[in-house]
């Protein structure tokens, strides 16, 4: 396909600075995003093992609830029935005492509640790890550590660069699209090797990055498109929360067996994990079940949920309900599913995981690319040194994706070894801890001698996961998690000591006016 020149150059301009504004931010996304396709293992793997008696029966829940109840009844305000309990949920009750955004972000202290051989109460604070939570956020905030309402509009911006260096991508590709499309060209000329891998990687997981884009979007200007939604669909959502809590008041609640029966004959496919109780309007009891259901995508990344008649246990609310949702909430719910990948099993999972990564190792090599050709671009226009701008970007290259890459590792490895103790608070700490310190030492040190350094560091540290599953001890084994975790670490970490010996090697025998070469300028020995 034949382009005019001027029209390439131009789009290859706008790639270009687009990539390298954005690219830093979205090798986090994605890369936190990778690791998020697997939350639920990772909690598991993370959790420090119940401190409680094992769950009681659902039979005897009502038992539970009243004493718990009775104990703390703050607790009436909302709390949750786990029907499946496992180290990411050991308990069979449990609230938060803080409601609403503190509690979203780690803020609320979590209760769990059992009954103990003898019937009496058992109540222990704390439970699973919240650091799955804090690599989700990680994910959504695009590395940012500001306030939600703060860091989702410039989110949204970088979402939408992300486009704009989607499509003036796919116009530089096109005129070479037929003879470069299966090219890898590996030799001497390693700036060919990395365009090639960076534009293969780009054209093929294309579909997937504009899903991403279109997705981040909608995420970012949520509220504004509810807010369109309430005037144009005339707020159906909000109704059908209202139909919950402004209902009569139950004369008995049925039991949370009945209430499983009764979910599972409305909607047959679906699975319940959770009952939230609450209170809604006028301190009216309300009730929403959360579960799966493999047929359909869900809103949120690992469950749906809907609006249920506590006393009679019929579905009332199906906006978040997998395939019970009216046509513009299932619209909705499609972007939240394949921003997700929480459809089709573990197939799409895994699919999701490696094409995450994939798109890491893009934004990399792009930024990566970028730099190099802004430094052959000085040498023709006569400078002999490096600029400090190039040497700016070029450190940050390096320091970004691998101070992301420790510090999600070490804050994982901390995370099992500290157990309840490790807050969600204490996570970011560790993470931007390591962050900052990586990012502080590229600049330091320059890329090509923090190139290699900080990727031996990156690599040390993902092995510091297998580790703290041997030092944490065989009480904190989940098979099916720890297999899962603790491999992916050795692999990524294998391939981070191989990055390593590469860097090292380039840095020691690249060309000498290279940005990641620290070969000294000067006359060739004799």
């Amino acid at each position: 396909m034949k382009l005019p020149t001027d029209l390439v150059r131009m789009y290859k301009e706008i790639h270009g600075w687009v990539g390298i504004i954005s690219g830093l931010a979205l090798f986090v996304a994605f890369y936190a995003g990778a690791v998020t396709m697997f939350e639920t293992p990772l909690q598991r793997w993370a959790s420090p093992p119940p401190a409680l008696a094992s769950a009681p029966s659902l039979q005897r829940t009502p038992e539970l609830v009243a004493k718990a109840l009775a104990a703390h009844p703050e607790a009436a305000k909302g709390y949750e029935i786990h029907l499946k309990i496992d180290s990411a949920n050991p308990a069979r009750m449990s609230w938060t005492s803080a409601r609403g955004e503190e509690a979203e972000h780690g803020g609320g202290v979590k209760h769990y509640a059992s009954l103990a051989p003898d019937g009496t109460l058992q109540v222990a604070t704390g439970g699973p790890s919240e650091v799955a939570q804090f690599i989700d956020v990680l994910h959504q905030q695009v590395g940012l550590p500001f306030p939600h309402e703060i860091a989702m509009p410039i989110m949204g911006a970088i979402a939408l660069l992300y486009t704009i260096a989607l499509v003036s991508g796919l116009v530089v590709l096109l005129p070479s699209l037929v003879s470069d499309l299966f090219a890898l060209r590996i030799g001497k000329n390693v700036k060919r090797m990395w365009l090639d891998v960076h534009n293969v990687l780009g054209l093929f997981s294309l579909p997937f990055h504009i899903i991403m884009a279109l997705t981040a979007v909608v995420f970012a200007f949520h509220d504004q498109f509810y807010g369109a939604q309430g005037m144009v669909f005339g707020g159906q959502e909000r109704a059908g929360r209202a139909a919950m809590s402004a209902a009569a008041p139950p004369r008995q609640s049925l039991s949370p067996v009945q209430l499983v029966q009764r979910v599972k004959a409305q909607a047959p496919g679906f699975t319940p994990e959770v009952l939230v109780y609450g209170q809604g309007r006028g301190g009216l009891p309300s009730l929403r079940v959360q579960g799966s259901d493999a047929r359909h995508g869900m809103r949120a990344p690992t469950y749906g949920m809907a609006g249920i008649d506590p006393e009679t246990g019929a579905i009332t609310a199906t906006d978040y309900m997998p395939g019970m949702q009216d046509g513009w909430s299932a619209t909705i719910t499609s972007f939240f599913a394949l921003h997700f990948g929480n459809f089709g099993g573990n197939a799409i999972r895994w699919s999701y995981f490696l094409l995450g990564l994939a798109g890491a190792f893009l934004f990399y090599t792009g930024n990566l690319l970028w730099v190099e050709s802004r430094r052959k671009k000085e040498r023709k226009a006569g400078a002999v040194e490096q600029t400090r701008a190039t040497k700016i970007l070029g450190a940050l290259t390096v320091g970004v994706p691998l101070g992301c890459i420790a510090g999600i590792s070490l804050t994982l490895a901390a995370a099992k070894l500290l157990g309840a103790s490790a807050s969600y608070g204490l996570h970011s700490a560790i993470y931007y801890a390591v962050f900052l310190g990586a990012t502080a030492w590229a600049l330091s040190r320059g890329a090509a001698r923090s190139g290699a350094e900080l990727t031996l560091f990156a690599a040390l540290s993902m092995l510091a996961i297998p580790v703290s599953s041997l030092l944490a001890g065989s009480r904190w084994f989940d098979t099916a998690s720890l297999v899962l975790v603790d491999t992916a670490a050795l692999a990524l970490a294998a391939m981070l000591f191989l990055a390593a010996r590469t860097a090292k090697k380039r840095a020691r025998q690249g060309p000498r006016d290279s940005v990641w070469s620290h070969r000294e300028e000067g006359p060739q020995p004799v």
